[in-house]
Protein backbone atom coordinates (compact mmCIF):
# COMPACT_ATOMS: atom_id res chain seq x y z
CA UNK A 1 0.00 0.00 0.00
CA UNK A 2 2.90 2.36 0.91
CA UNK A 3 4.68 1.68 -2.31
CA UNK A 4 1.59 2.18 -4.38
CA UNK A 5 0.84 5.48 -2.10
CA UNK A 6 3.83 6.97 -3.36
CA UNK A 7 2.64 7.18 -6.95
CA UNK A 8 -0.12 9.01 -5.61
CA UNK A 9 0.63 12.43 -7.33
CA UNK A 10 1.60 11.08 -11.09
CA UNK A 11 -2.27 9.70 -11.24
CA UNK A 12 -4.47 11.64 -13.02
CA UNK A 13 -7.45 13.62 -11.64
CA UNK A 14 -9.77 10.52 -12.81
CA UNK A 15 -7.68 7.34 -11.38
CA UNK A 16 -7.08 9.27 -8.53
CA UNK A 17 -10.74 10.01 -7.68
CA UNK A 18 -11.12 5.77 -8.08
CA UNK A 19 -8.08 5.38 -5.92
CA UNK A 20 -9.57 7.88 -3.14
CA UNK A 21 -13.11 5.86 -3.44
CA UNK A 22 -11.83 2.58 -3.50
CA UNK A 23 -9.60 3.89 -0.12
CA UNK A 24 -12.75 5.05 1.36
CA UNK A 25 -11.23 8.65 1.30
CA UNK A 26 -14.44 9.70 -0.92
CA UNK A 27 -18.01 8.98 -1.56
CA UNK A 28 -18.61 8.21 -5.45
CA UNK A 29 -20.96 10.87 -6.69
CA UNK A 30 -22.64 10.91 -10.14
CA UNK A 31 -22.50 14.86 -10.61
CA UNK A 32 -18.68 14.94 -9.01
CA UNK A 33 -17.55 12.67 -11.72
CA UNK A 34 -19.43 14.94 -14.83
CA UNK A 35 -16.71 17.48 -13.17
CA UNK A 36 -13.82 14.82 -12.71
CA UNK A 37 -14.00 14.12 -16.48
CA UNK A 38 -13.71 17.75 -17.35
CA UNK A 39 -10.67 17.72 -15.25
CA UNK A 40 -9.14 14.52 -16.85
CA UNK A 41 -9.70 16.13 -20.07
CA UNK A 42 -7.82 19.28 -19.13
CA UNK A 43 -5.53 16.78 -17.63
CA UNK A 44 -4.91 15.35 -21.25
CA UNK A 45 -4.42 18.49 -22.82
CA UNK A 46 -1.73 19.82 -20.15
CA UNK A 47 0.10 16.95 -20.86
CA UNK A 48 1.25 18.17 -24.15
CA UNK A 49 0.90 21.74 -23.37
CA UNK A 50 4.64 23.51 -23.92
CA UNK A 51 3.96 27.35 -23.53
CA UNK A 52 5.90 30.26 -24.71
CA UNK A 53 8.37 31.55 -22.69
CA UNK A 54 7.03 34.93 -20.71
CA UNK A 55 8.07 37.93 -22.65
CA UNK A 56 8.17 40.92 -19.80
CA UNK A 57 6.94 44.29 -21.80
CA UNK A 58 9.29 46.95 -21.28
CA UNK A 59 8.82 49.43 -18.54
CA UNK A 60 9.42 51.86 -21.45
CA UNK A 61 6.30 50.74 -23.43
CA UNK A 62 3.61 50.83 -20.09
CA UNK A 63 4.60 54.76 -19.66
CA UNK A 64 1.87 57.35 -21.69
CA UNK A 65 2.94 58.30 -25.11
CA UNK A 66 3.72 61.85 -25.79
CA UNK A 67 2.12 63.41 -28.14
CA UNK A 68 5.31 66.03 -28.84
CA UNK A 69 6.09 69.43 -27.29
CA UNK A 70 2.95 71.43 -27.82
CA UNK A 71 0.83 68.10 -26.92
CA UNK A 72 2.37 68.18 -23.71
CA UNK A 73 2.01 72.06 -22.93
CA UNK A 74 -1.68 71.55 -23.96
CA UNK A 75 -1.67 67.94 -21.23
CA UNK A 76 -1.55 65.79 -24.68
CA UNK A 77 0.15 62.37 -22.93
CA UNK A 78 -2.29 59.58 -24.25
CA UNK A 79 -2.63 56.73 -21.67
CA UNK A 80 -2.56 53.74 -23.78
CA UNK A 81 -3.65 50.24 -22.52
CA UNK A 82 -1.67 47.02 -24.33
CA UNK A 83 -4.46 44.62 -25.45
CA UNK A 84 -3.62 41.28 -25.66
CA UNK A 85 -5.35 38.35 -26.79
CA UNK A 86 -5.22 34.83 -25.37
CA UNK A 87 -2.22 32.49 -26.61
CA UNK A 88 -3.05 30.89 -29.97
CA UNK A 89 -2.25 27.22 -28.23
CA UNK A 90 -3.61 28.04 -24.42
CA UNK A 91 -5.97 25.22 -23.69
CA UNK A 92 -9.56 26.08 -22.01
CA UNK A 93 -9.67 26.72 -18.88
CA UNK A 94 -12.42 25.47 -16.21
CA UNK A 95 -14.96 27.44 -13.93
CA UNK A 96 -16.48 25.40 -11.38
CA UNK A 97 -19.48 26.83 -9.07
CA UNK A 98 -21.69 25.40 -7.06
CA UNK A 99 -23.13 25.56 -3.23
CA UNK A 100 -20.96 25.55 -0.27
CA UNK A 101 -20.20 22.16 0.83
CA UNK A 102 -20.47 20.60 -2.41
CA UNK A 103 -16.80 19.57 -3.61
CA UNK A 104 -15.02 22.07 -5.05
CA UNK A 105 -12.55 22.87 -3.46
CA UNK A 106 -11.66 19.30 -2.81
CA UNK A 107 -11.91 18.59 -6.52
CA UNK A 108 -9.61 21.42 -7.28
CA UNK A 109 -6.88 20.01 -4.83
CA UNK A 110 -7.11 17.03 -6.83
CA UNK A 111 -6.85 18.08 -9.60
CA UNK A 112 -3.79 20.45 -8.66
CA UNK A 113 -2.04 17.41 -7.20
CA UNK A 114 -2.10 15.06 -10.14
CA UNK A 115 -1.13 17.61 -12.71
CA UNK A 116 1.38 16.37 -15.49
CA UNK A 117 5.01 16.39 -14.58
CA UNK A 118 5.72 18.60 -17.68
CA UNK A 119 3.80 21.77 -16.14
CA UNK A 120 6.46 22.74 -13.80
CA UNK A 121 5.37 26.08 -12.52
CA UNK A 122 2.23 25.91 -11.13
CA UNK A 123 0.34 28.14 -8.52
CA UNK A 124 -2.79 26.98 -6.15
CA UNK A 125 -4.20 29.87 -3.92
CA UNK A 126 -6.98 31.50 -2.19
CA UNK A 127 -8.39 34.67 -4.80
CA UNK A 128 -8.73 36.80 -1.62
CA UNK A 129 -4.77 35.93 -1.07
CA UNK A 130 -3.74 36.31 -4.78
CA UNK A 131 -5.58 40.21 -5.21
CA UNK A 132 -3.89 41.65 -2.34
CA UNK A 133 -0.86 40.71 -3.83
CA UNK A 134 -1.71 42.18 -7.07
CA UNK A 135 -2.28 45.28 -5.29
CA UNK A 136 0.32 45.27 -3.45
CA UNK A 137 2.84 44.62 -6.78
CA UNK A 138 0.85 47.36 -8.53
CA UNK A 139 1.22 49.57 -5.59
CA UNK A 140 5.03 48.76 -5.79
CA UNK A 141 5.08 49.75 -9.51
CA UNK A 142 3.13 53.12 -9.07
CA UNK A 143 6.29 53.93 -6.11
CA UNK A 144 8.66 53.40 -8.43
CA UNK A 145 7.37 54.73 -12.48
CA UNK A 146 4.86 57.19 -11.33
CA UNK A 147 0.78 56.64 -11.18
CA UNK A 148 0.31 57.02 -14.86
CA UNK A 149 2.22 53.15 -15.69
CA UNK A 150 0.08 50.42 -17.07
CA UNK A 151 1.58 48.14 -14.23
CA UNK A 152 -1.28 44.95 -15.09
CA UNK A 153 0.82 43.94 -18.12
CA UNK A 154 3.84 44.22 -16.11
CA UNK A 155 2.16 42.42 -12.76
CA UNK A 156 0.33 39.25 -14.87
CA UNK A 157 3.85 38.72 -16.59
CA UNK A 158 5.41 38.07 -13.36
CA UNK A 159 2.28 35.55 -12.40
CA UNK A 160 2.44 34.22 -15.31
CA UNK A 161 5.97 33.59 -15.44
CA UNK A 162 5.48 31.73 -12.36
CA UNK A 163 2.36 29.86 -13.16
CA UNK A 164 2.12 28.04 -15.70
CA UNK A 165 -1.34 26.87 -14.20
CA UNK A 166 -3.42 28.99 -11.79
CA UNK A 167 -5.83 27.72 -9.39
CA UNK A 168 -7.95 30.15 -7.62
CA UNK A 169 -10.11 29.08 -5.03
CA UNK A 170 -13.57 31.18 -4.29
CA UNK A 171 -13.38 33.65 -6.88
CA UNK A 172 -15.94 36.30 -6.17
CA UNK A 173 -15.50 40.01 -6.83
CA UNK A 174 -16.94 42.42 -4.05
CA UNK A 175 -14.38 45.60 -4.41
CA UNK A 176 -14.86 47.61 -7.09
CA UNK A 177 -10.90 48.24 -7.04
CA UNK A 178 -10.68 44.26 -7.96
CA UNK A 179 -13.36 44.96 -10.80
CA UNK A 180 -11.85 47.46 -12.39
CA UNK A 181 -9.02 45.42 -13.03
CA UNK A 182 -9.48 42.27 -13.22
CA UNK A 183 -10.88 42.05 -16.54
CA UNK A 184 -7.50 43.14 -18.07
CA UNK A 185 -5.43 41.27 -15.51
CA UNK A 186 -7.05 38.00 -16.71
CA UNK A 187 -7.01 38.83 -20.18
CA UNK A 188 -3.30 39.41 -19.78
CA UNK A 189 -2.30 35.91 -18.14
CA UNK A 190 -4.04 34.25 -20.95
CA UNK A 191 -1.57 35.84 -23.35
CA UNK A 192 1.15 34.86 -21.63
CA UNK A 193 -0.27 31.17 -21.39
CA UNK A 194 -1.97 30.62 -18.38
CA UNK A 195 -4.51 27.86 -18.10
CA UNK A 196 -7.08 29.00 -15.23
CA UNK A 197 -8.71 27.06 -13.04
CA UNK A 198 -11.23 28.46 -10.39
CA UNK A 199 -14.02 27.78 -8.24
CA UNK A 200 -16.89 30.00 -7.16
CA UNK A 201 -20.09 29.71 -4.94
CA UNK A 202 -21.47 31.95 -7.98
CA UNK A 203 -22.12 31.81 -11.84
CA UNK A 204 -20.12 33.66 -13.77
CA UNK A 205 -23.31 36.26 -14.49
CA UNK A 206 -23.95 36.74 -10.91
CA UNK A 207 -20.54 38.11 -10.35
CA UNK A 208 -20.32 41.46 -8.34
CA UNK A 209 -23.64 41.59 -8.75
CA UNK A 210 -25.55 45.25 -7.82
CA UNK A 211 -21.80 46.57 -7.34
CA UNK A 212 -20.46 49.85 -8.45
CA UNK A 213 -20.05 50.76 -12.30
CA UNK A 214 -20.76 47.20 -12.64
CA UNK A 215 -21.09 47.55 -16.40
CA UNK A 216 -17.12 47.92 -16.35
CA UNK A 217 -17.13 44.22 -14.92
CA UNK A 218 -19.56 42.93 -17.74
CA UNK A 219 -16.30 42.13 -20.23
CA UNK A 220 -14.59 40.13 -17.53
CA UNK A 221 -17.40 38.15 -17.01
CA UNK A 222 -17.86 37.31 -20.73
CA UNK A 223 -14.11 36.67 -20.85
CA UNK A 224 -14.66 34.05 -17.98
CA UNK A 225 -17.73 32.80 -20.16
CA UNK A 226 -15.76 32.51 -23.69
CA UNK A 227 -12.34 31.29 -22.54
CA UNK A 228 -13.03 29.13 -19.41
CA UNK A 229 -15.46 25.92 -19.50
CA UNK A 230 -17.76 26.89 -17.00
CA UNK A 231 -19.69 23.71 -15.07
CA UNK A 232 -21.79 23.25 -12.45
CA UNK A 233 -21.30 20.76 -9.22
CA UNK A 234 -25.17 20.54 -8.52
CA UNK A 235 -24.40 17.40 -6.13
CA UNK A 236 -27.33 16.88 -3.85
CA UNK A 237 -24.93 15.37 -1.45
CA UNK A 238 -23.71 18.42 1.12
CA UNK A 239 -20.71 17.03 2.36
CA UNK A 240 -20.73 18.98 5.50
CA UNK A 241 -23.20 16.65 6.80
CA UNK A 242 -20.95 13.04 6.02
CA UNK A 243 -20.00 11.72 9.21
CA UNK A 244 -16.76 12.36 10.40
CA UNK A 245 -14.67 10.13 13.33
CA UNK A 246 -14.40 12.71 16.28
CA UNK A 247 -10.96 14.04 16.64
CA UNK A 248 -11.56 14.78 20.58
CA UNK A 249 -9.02 17.91 19.45
CA UNK A 250 -11.18 20.49 17.85
CA UNK A 251 -13.47 22.27 20.08
CA UNK A 252 -13.47 22.73 23.83
CA UNK A 253 -16.25 24.61 25.59
CA UNK A 254 -15.46 27.02 28.33
CA UNK A 255 -15.30 24.53 31.38
CA UNK A 256 -12.39 24.59 34.14
CA UNK A 257 -10.58 22.45 31.92
CA UNK A 258 -10.48 24.61 29.24
CA UNK A 259 -7.00 26.35 29.56
CA UNK A 260 -5.59 22.84 30.18
CA UNK A 261 -6.72 21.67 26.93
CA UNK A 262 -5.18 24.33 25.06
CA UNK A 263 -2.18 24.11 26.60
CA UNK A 264 -1.75 20.57 25.93
CA UNK A 265 -2.30 20.95 22.17
CA UNK A 266 -0.22 24.27 22.21
CA UNK A 267 2.49 21.93 23.76
CA UNK A 268 1.68 19.03 21.21
CA UNK A 269 1.84 21.28 17.81
CA UNK A 270 4.53 23.35 19.36
CA UNK A 271 7.86 22.13 20.23
CA UNK A 272 8.36 23.21 23.96
CA UNK A 273 11.76 21.32 24.26
CA UNK A 274 13.90 23.07 21.40
CA UNK A 275 11.75 26.28 21.24
CA UNK A 276 10.10 27.37 24.48
CA UNK A 277 6.91 29.88 24.24
CA UNK A 278 7.56 32.82 23.65
CA UNK A 279 6.90 36.50 22.88
CA UNK A 280 7.21 37.32 19.07
CA UNK A 281 6.30 39.84 16.48
CA UNK A 282 5.75 40.09 12.92
CA UNK A 283 5.61 42.88 10.13
CA UNK A 284 2.52 43.39 8.13
CA UNK A 285 3.26 46.39 6.08
CA UNK A 286 4.65 47.97 8.12
CA UNK A 287 2.79 47.40 11.04
CA UNK A 288 3.40 45.30 14.00
CA UNK A 289 1.37 42.29 15.20
CA UNK A 290 2.30 40.55 18.12
CA UNK A 291 2.07 36.82 19.11
CA UNK A 292 1.73 36.39 22.94
CA UNK A 293 2.79 32.89 22.79
CA UNK A 294 4.42 31.05 19.89
CA UNK A 295 6.55 28.11 20.44
CA UNK A 296 8.01 26.17 16.67
CA UNK A 297 5.62 26.01 13.81
CA UNK A 298 2.41 26.32 16.94
CA UNK A 299 1.49 30.53 18.33
CA UNK A 300 -1.40 30.56 20.92
CA UNK A 301 -3.68 33.52 21.49
CA UNK A 302 -7.03 34.72 23.73
CA UNK A 303 -9.56 35.90 20.83
CA UNK A 304 -9.59 38.98 22.09
CA UNK A 305 -5.34 39.39 21.91
CA UNK A 306 -6.06 38.13 18.23
CA UNK A 307 -9.32 39.92 16.60
CA UNK A 308 -10.31 42.62 19.67
CA UNK A 309 -8.42 44.54 17.49
CA UNK A 310 -8.21 46.39 14.36
CA UNK A 311 -6.43 43.05 12.67
CA UNK A 312 -7.49 41.65 9.02
CA UNK A 313 -6.92 40.20 6.04
CA UNK A 314 -3.10 40.44 5.86
CA UNK A 315 -2.06 39.89 9.17
CA UNK A 316 -3.98 36.35 9.32
CA UNK A 317 -2.42 35.42 5.60
CA UNK A 318 1.04 36.46 7.16
CA UNK A 319 0.54 34.51 10.93
CA UNK A 320 0.17 31.19 8.30
CA UNK A 321 2.62 31.77 6.92
CA UNK A 322 4.88 31.37 9.53
CA UNK A 323 2.39 28.90 11.80
CA UNK A 324 0.75 25.96 10.99
CA UNK A 325 -1.30 25.54 13.88
CA UNK A 326 -3.32 27.91 15.79
CA UNK A 327 -5.18 27.42 19.62
CA UNK A 328 -7.59 30.47 20.36
CA UNK A 329 -9.01 30.56 23.79
CA UNK A 330 -12.22 32.36 25.15
CA UNK A 331 -13.99 32.73 21.85
CA UNK A 332 -16.94 34.18 22.43
CA UNK A 333 -20.69 33.76 20.94
CA UNK A 334 -21.17 36.44 18.70
CA UNK A 335 -24.92 38.09 17.65
CA UNK A 336 -25.69 41.91 16.08
CA UNK A 337 -23.74 43.79 18.32
CA UNK A 338 -20.55 41.90 17.42
CA UNK A 339 -20.78 42.30 13.26
CA UNK A 340 -17.52 43.45 13.42
CA UNK A 341 -15.80 40.89 15.66
CA UNK A 342 -17.81 37.54 13.54
CA UNK A 343 -16.46 39.36 9.99
CA UNK A 344 -13.14 39.35 11.42
CA UNK A 345 -12.92 35.96 12.43
CA UNK A 346 -14.54 34.47 9.26
CA UNK A 347 -12.09 35.99 7.39
CA UNK A 348 -9.11 34.68 9.93
CA UNK A 349 -11.20 31.21 9.60
CA UNK A 350 -10.59 31.30 6.07
CA UNK A 351 -6.91 32.21 6.44
CA UNK A 352 -6.21 29.36 8.31
CA UNK A 353 -8.16 26.48 6.31
CA UNK A 354 -6.25 27.86 3.24
CA UNK A 355 -3.32 27.30 4.63
CA UNK A 356 -4.29 24.10 5.74
CA UNK A 357 -3.25 24.69 9.52
CA UNK A 358 -4.31 22.83 12.32
CA UNK A 359 -7.13 25.27 14.76
CA UNK A 360 -7.68 24.60 18.33
CA UNK A 361 -10.57 26.52 19.71
CA UNK A 362 -12.40 27.14 23.59
CA UNK A 363 -15.80 28.14 22.80
CA UNK A 364 -18.54 29.83 24.89
CA UNK A 365 -20.84 27.91 23.09
CA UNK A 366 -21.35 25.01 20.19
CA UNK A 367 -19.61 25.76 17.23
CA UNK A 368 -23.11 26.09 15.47
CA UNK A 369 -23.83 28.92 18.09
CA UNK A 370 -20.99 31.29 17.21
CA UNK A 371 -22.56 33.32 14.77
CA UNK A 372 -26.18 33.31 16.45
CA UNK A 373 -28.13 32.59 19.62
CA UNK A 374 -29.88 30.14 20.39
CA UNK A 375 -33.00 32.31 20.12
CA UNK A 376 -32.07 33.52 17.05
CA UNK A 377 -31.19 30.06 15.68
CA UNK A 378 -34.67 28.51 17.19
CA UNK A 379 -36.56 31.44 15.60
CA UNK A 380 -34.99 31.09 11.86
CA UNK A 381 -35.60 27.52 12.36
CA UNK A 382 -39.01 28.00 13.06
CA UNK A 383 -39.71 30.47 10.27
CA UNK A 384 -38.13 28.23 7.61
CA UNK A 385 -40.15 25.76 8.50
CA UNK A 386 -43.34 27.38 8.74
CA UNK A 387 -42.14 28.64 4.78
CA UNK A 388 -42.29 25.04 4.09
CA UNK A 389 -38.24 24.68 3.68
CA UNK A 390 -38.11 20.59 4.12
CA UNK A 391 -35.03 20.04 6.22
CA UNK A 392 -35.67 22.75 8.82
CA UNK A 393 -39.59 21.10 8.95
CA UNK A 394 -38.75 18.17 9.41
CA UNK A 395 -35.81 19.52 12.10
CA UNK A 396 -38.64 20.97 13.93
CA UNK A 397 -41.17 17.99 13.68
CA UNK A 398 -38.48 15.65 14.71
CA UNK A 399 -37.77 17.34 17.85
CA UNK A 400 -33.72 17.73 16.98
CA UNK A 401 -31.31 19.20 18.97
CA UNK A 402 -30.40 22.92 18.14
CA UNK A 403 -27.07 21.63 16.17
CA UNK A 404 -28.74 19.55 14.17
CA UNK A 405 -31.37 22.17 13.55
CA UNK A 406 -28.20 24.87 12.63
CA UNK A 407 -27.22 21.73 10.40
CA UNK A 408 -30.81 21.25 8.50
CA UNK A 409 -31.11 25.14 8.03
CA UNK A 410 -27.98 25.02 5.92
CA UNK A 411 -28.93 22.35 3.93
CA UNK A 412 -31.29 24.54 1.83
CA UNK A 413 -28.77 27.20 1.54
CA UNK A 414 -31.03 30.04 -0.77
CA UNK A 415 -34.00 30.00 1.13
CA UNK A 416 -32.65 28.89 4.29
CA UNK A 417 -30.03 31.85 3.72
CA UNK A 418 -33.09 34.19 3.08
CA UNK A 419 -34.82 33.44 6.47
CA UNK A 420 -31.08 33.45 8.35
CA UNK A 421 -30.75 37.26 6.85
CA UNK A 422 -34.26 38.69 8.56
CA UNK A 423 -32.43 37.47 12.42
CA UNK A 424 -28.88 36.89 12.10
CA UNK A 425 -25.54 39.63 12.37
CA UNK A 426 -25.26 39.19 8.81
CA UNK A 427 -26.78 40.55 5.38
CA UNK A 428 -26.57 40.59 2.15
CA UNK A 429 -25.38 37.46 -0.33
CA UNK A 430 -21.81 37.39 0.10
CA UNK A 431 -22.08 37.72 4.22
CA UNK A 432 -23.97 34.98 3.77
CA UNK A 433 -22.07 32.73 1.93
CA UNK A 434 -19.19 34.03 3.80
CA UNK A 435 -21.34 32.76 7.00
CA UNK A 436 -22.03 29.62 5.38
CA UNK A 437 -18.71 28.43 4.28
CA UNK A 438 -17.14 29.31 7.44
CA UNK A 439 -19.15 26.72 9.21
CA UNK A 440 -19.21 24.36 6.87
CA UNK A 441 -15.23 24.70 7.13
CA UNK A 442 -14.99 24.47 10.69
CA UNK A 443 -17.33 21.65 10.62
CA UNK A 444 -14.25 19.96 8.00
CA UNK A 445 -11.24 21.06 10.26
CA UNK A 446 -12.89 19.34 13.22
CA UNK A 447 -12.67 15.86 11.23
CA UNK A 448 -10.11 13.67 11.92
CA UNK A 449 -8.64 13.59 8.51
CA UNK A 450 -7.61 16.68 8.84
CA UNK A 451 -6.23 17.02 12.06
CA UNK A 452 -3.26 14.26 10.92
CA UNK A 453 -3.03 15.17 7.86
CA UNK A 454 0.81 16.51 7.36
CA UNK A 455 1.56 14.29 10.46
CA UNK A 456 2.58 11.40 9.42
CA UNK A 457 0.02 9.49 11.44
CA UNK A 458 -2.63 8.24 8.85
CA UNK A 459 -2.95 4.62 8.90
CA UNK A 460 -2.60 4.45 5.21
CA UNK A 461 -0.16 7.40 4.81
CA UNK A 462 2.62 7.92 7.51
CA UNK A 463 5.95 9.45 6.21
CA UNK A 464 4.69 9.81 2.19
CA UNK A 465 1.28 11.64 3.28
CA UNK A 466 3.41 13.76 5.75
CA UNK A 467 5.92 15.01 3.07
CA UNK A 468 3.48 15.30 0.36
CA UNK A 469 1.03 17.10 2.57
CA UNK A 470 4.54 19.37 3.28
CA UNK A 471 5.29 20.10 0.03
CA UNK A 472 1.66 21.48 -1.24
CA UNK A 473 1.82 23.50 1.94
CA UNK A 474 5.07 25.04 1.33
CA UNK A 475 4.10 25.72 -2.40
CA UNK A 476 0.77 27.37 -1.28
CA UNK A 477 2.33 29.56 1.71
CA UNK A 478 4.88 30.69 -0.78
CA UNK A 479 4.87 34.68 -1.65
CA UNK A 480 4.66 33.98 -5.08
CA UNK A 481 4.11 37.23 -6.22
CA UNK A 482 6.84 39.58 -4.29
CA UNK A 483 9.51 39.89 -6.72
Amino acid sequence: MAEYRAKEYQRGPLEEYDFRVKAGRLRDDEHQRNLIQALQDLHEDLENYRPMPVQHPTIESLQPKKTGFFGSIFGGSSSHKIRMDPAPNLPKGLYMFGDVGSGKTMLMDLFYDTLPKNITSKTRIHFHNFMQDVHKDIHKMTIEHGNDIDAIPFVAANIASKASVLCFDEFQCTDVADAMILRRLIESLMAHGTVLVTTSNRHPSELYKNGIQRESFVPCIKLLQTRLRVLNLDSTTDYRRIPRPPSGVYHHPLDAAANRHAEHWFRFLGDFDHDPPHHSVKKVWGRDVEVPRASGQACRFTFDELLGRATGAADYIELTRNYHAFIITDVPGMNYRSRDLARRFITFIDAVYESRAKLVLTTAVPLSQLFMTRDEVDTALSEAADSGVPHAKAAKEDGADLDSSMRSLMDDLGMSMNTLKGTSIFSGDEETFAFARALSRLSEMEGLEWVERGMGLQKDGGSVEKKGWQNVRSAQMMDSYGG
